[in-house]
C-alpha cells in the first residue's frame, strides 16, 4: 500500500466511527479524483484529500476544484506532516493506518439541492458497482465510461 492509501484507510475508519460511508478514489467529474468522499447520516458530503508528504502536497494543483462537490473539505495527514503548509479555512484530520481524529472541522458550504442529489446518486451507484465488482469480477469490465462521468 502507498502512504496515501494508508492514510485513506485510517480516514475511512475514522469516518465510519462518525457514521459516514466512504468511497476512496471518487471521481466527481472528468479530470478530478478525490482521495475520500464520504456520505454522512444526514446526507452531508465530505471530501478528504490525503497528503503523505510535503512533495505530495506541493504537487497537488487540483484541490480547489473539489470544493464545489461537497459540503466540507478536509486535509488528512500523518502526525509528522508540517501542517503549517496547509491552507487555513480547511478541515484537518490527523490519521494513520488504523484511524484518525478530526483536529479542525472544515467550514460548511452546503451544496445546492440539484448538486447534492447528483452527488448522492453518483456515490450510491459507484459504491454499488464496486461492491458488485468484488462479488463478480467479470462485471468490472462493463463499468465503462459511465463510471468516470
Amino acid at each position: 500500500m502507498q502512504p496515501g492509501q494508508v492514510l485513506a484507510r485510517g480516514v475511512c475508519r475514522l469516518l465510519s466511527s462518525l457514521d459516514f460511508a466512504s468511497v476512496e478514489e471518487f471521481v466527481p467529474a472528468r479530470g478530478l479524483r478525490m482521495d475520500v468522499f464520504a456520505l454522512g447520516p444526514k446526507g452531508e458530503l465530505w471530501i478528504v484529500e490525503c497528503k503523505s508528504s510535503r512533495a505530495d502536497f506541493n504537487s497537488d494543483q487540483k484541490w480547489q476544484g473539489y470544493l464545489e462537490w461537497g459540503d466540507r473539505f478536509f486535509w488528512a495527514v500523518d502526525e509528522d506532516f508540517p501542517t503549517d503548509l496547509l491552507p487555513e479555512g480547511c478541515g484537518l484530520i490527523i490519521a494513520d493506518a488504523y484511524g484518525g481524529e478530526v483536529i479542525r472541522m472544515g467550514p460548511e458550504a452546503k451544496l445546492a439541492p440539484a448538486r447534492r442529489k447528483k452527488m448522492t446518486l453518483k456515490f450510491a451507484r459507484d459504491a454499488a458497482r464496486r461492491l458488485q465488482g468484488l462479488r463478480d469480477p467479470g462485471v468490472e469490465a462493463s463499468w465503462g465510461p459511465q463510471a468516470q462521468a
